[in-house]
């Protein structure tokens, strides 16, 4: 589900908007920079870092992508009892020896985080990850994070309902 129904009571809530996150992925990007790891592949975890890679890859110069698929959270504080890799998968033949940051929404229990950096660092690559939040939660920790919370956090991606087809005839 990709829309938590309680999004819109935003009492005691971590809440990113829209001009947070250009912020936020500027600032990701500069820290990446900085640190002197220049990624040469960014993969986004999927569905929640596919914003943030792509803001990455624009903001680090990086124009080779791809995206793993995850699921873990099956509704709002739900979860499967552990992370699965879902089809379609990465071409794992090109990664061997790459620079990989790994971007995601937010470290929550890290497990989903842990299984994707194991699974880059099995074909060989050197592989950093970066999140907009991190929780205390987290049994990784990532190599860039923007904010570090404890709230439950209201993504702009993920805020509303999905779009509903208007009446009429589609075509």
């Amino acid at each position: 589900m990709a829309y938590h129904a309680d999004s819109t009571d935003h009492a005691d809530k971590e809440v990113l908007t829209w001009e947070g996150f250009g912020r936020a992925q500027r600032e990701l990007a500069q820290a990446v920079l900085d640190s002197g790891f220049e990624p040469t592949i960014i993969i986004a975890v999927a569905r929640g870092g596919m914003s943030l890679a792509g803001a990455l890859t624009y903001a680090l110069g990086v124009k080779l992508t791809d995206a793993i698929n995850v699921e873990f959270y099956t509704d709002v504080h739900e979860t499967l009892p552990d992370p699965v890799l879902l089809a379609p998968m990465l071409d794992t033949e090109s990664i061997a020896g790459q620079r990989i940051l790994v971007a995601d929404d937010v470290a929550d229990s890290g497990r989903t985080l842990g299984l994707v950096m194991k699974l880059l660092r099995g074909f060989g690559a050197d592989v950093r990850s970066a999140v907009l939040y991190s929780k205390p939660s987290t049994i990784v920790a990532p190599d860039y994070v923007w904010k570090a919370t404890d709230q439950w956090i209201v993504f702009p991606w993920s805020d509303e309902p999905p779009v509903q087809r208007r009446g009429g005839q589609g075509g």
